[in-house]
């Protein structure tokens, strides 16, 4: 199956299975071609270059950097920059029931979690990420593990539809990257069915006082704030989700974050201090992450 052939199916059974969607579905082929990204052609080939078992490791490589996983496909272990797997066990025995929840995963990388999701019990996942090269990505892993009602869009929560018609809505290492995180809040809200439940993941820093690095932190220039565990509660219950609880505090380590062969770029060893790893290269405090849970109520009879 060509490239293209293989988009319009996955776009066509998206557009079945979210009709609540279907203000973006036209416009959503041009965003893959070769006109929107320069590199769009190479990863266009490679993934049609799948289908020969033995251009199947040199295909994926082409589709480098993999951030998230791990991913065996067949007799290939892509060993990924995040120990997505990890996270995702210390996230599962706090979700609630997936059994046939429609699930929205923002800023969902390459689709990983969309995966997991679906083996436990979700009917159907729809990821959102604006970076290109991850839907591309993802596409591979659905031609290497088969058609299934999972999807990963190049759309930002700002340009996606508010249409409350998701179960479970998941934002993890998304908000602090946003420069107006109440409005970030009020979207998964609003994407969130009554009585539903967003799962909400941050970096975080100890204390009362959320940090608003002026520069950088931990190398990374988009930063807008790492806010403390009361803040992104508070949050929360602002933006009408009851109940917010705090399911997991973890330090980043550099054994779940690293650089790997198939994500050469430096990565969290670098970010931090080399002299005390308990700060970043700018001296703020080294990442720990907390996960937040928290559910919409229910309407009224």
């Amino acid at each position: 199956m060509n490239f293209d052939a293989q988009l319009s199916n996955e776009l066509g059974r998206f557009a079945a299975n979210f009709p609540e969607w279907a203000d973006v579905r036209p416009g959503l082929p041009a965003k893959f071609s070769v006109e929107a990204h320069g590199d769009a052609a190479q990863w266009r080939e490679a993934i049609e270059d799948l289908e020969e078992p033995h251009l199947r490791e040199s295909s994926l490589r082409r589709l480098m950097p993999w951030r998230k996983g791990p991913w065996t496909f067949g007799e290939t272990h892509i060993d990924t920059e995040w120990r997505s797997d990890w996270k995702w066990e210390r996230l599962k025995p706090h979700l609630p029931s997936l059994d046939h929840q429609r699930v929205l995963d923002v800023g969902c990388g390459n689709g990983y979690f969309g995966w997991r999701l679906l083996d436990a019990g979700a009917r159907a996942v729809v990821g959102i990420d604006p970076t290109l090269l991850y839907c591309m990505q993802h596409l591979a892993a659905a031609r290497m593990l088969g058609e299934a009602n999972h999807w990963v869009l190049p759309l930002t929560l700002e340009a996606s539809p508010l249409a409350a018609c998701f179960d479970t809505v998941l934002s993890m290492g998304v908000i602090y990257h946003r420069k107006e995180p109440v409005d970030h809040v009020a979207r998964l809200f609003a994407c969130c069915r009554p009585g539903g439940t967003v799962v909400l993941e941050s970096l975080i820093v100890e204390g009362t006082i959320s940090l608003h690095p002026p520069n950088r932190y931990a190398r990374m220039r988009n930063v807008s704030i790492v806010p403390s565990i009361e803040q992104l509660k508070s949050w929360l219950r602002d933006a009408g989700f009851e109940s917010p609880r705090v399911v997991d505090i973890t330090p980043t380590l550099t054994d779940e974050q690293h650089t790997t062969d198939w994500m050469r770029f430096e990565s969290l060893r670098e970010a931090l201090d080399p002299h005390d790893a308990s700060k970043t290269v700018e001296g703020h405090p080294a990442p720990i992450r907390a996960t937040v849970i928290a559910n919409k109520a229910r309407a009224k009879p």
